[in-house]
């Protein structure tokens, strides 16, 4: 009988596996190995204990997948270019998309600017921030009605 010695052989690779990676990748069949390993020792006949295999394995992870993305999933949070966008801003050199030019003042920072629809914007005018294409921030002018609120 060296089937229950097979199994925990390949729970034990599952488990190495599983702690080379980053991800949750062979614990389920990890699980279906060992409680298989211990069904081998009844001496149930080998197709019994594929399925036994099988069955756990798929039971522990419908049973723990659901759990393991929430948990394991992170909120994306915005850092450097993202970060502006959807911020306001002040035009510090005039916007002009036929002449390449334009700087736009985000957090302290300045930015290569291009408007939105490609009409130009004077200095001095607040912008919001729509998008970033490339290395340089899409901004539009800011109405008068958002400048108030």
């Amino acid at each position: 009988m060296w089937f229950p010695f097979l199994w925990l052989g390949l729970c034990v690779v599952l488990v190495l596996i599983e702690a080379a990676t980053p991800q949750l990748v062979s614990i389920w069949f990890a699980l279906g190995a060992a409680v298989t390993a211990c069904v081998s020792l009844t001496g149930v006949p080998l197709a019994v204990q594929l399925c036994v295999f099988v069955f756990v394995s798929c039971l522990a992870l419908l049973a723990s997948r659901p759990f393991a993305a929430r948990i394991l999933t992170r909120r994306r949070v915005k850092t450097n270019a993202d970060a502006v966008v959807g911020t306001r801003g002040v035009v510090t050199e005039d916007v002009d998309n036929l002449k390449e030019a334009g700087r736009v003042l985000v957090g302290g920072l300045s930015w290569s600017a291009r408007s939105e629809g490609g009409s130009p914007i004077p200095k001095d005018t607040a912008v919001s921030v729509l998008r970033i294409d490339g290395v340089k921030l899409i901004v539009r002018p800011i109405t008068e009605e958002e400048v108030s609120s």
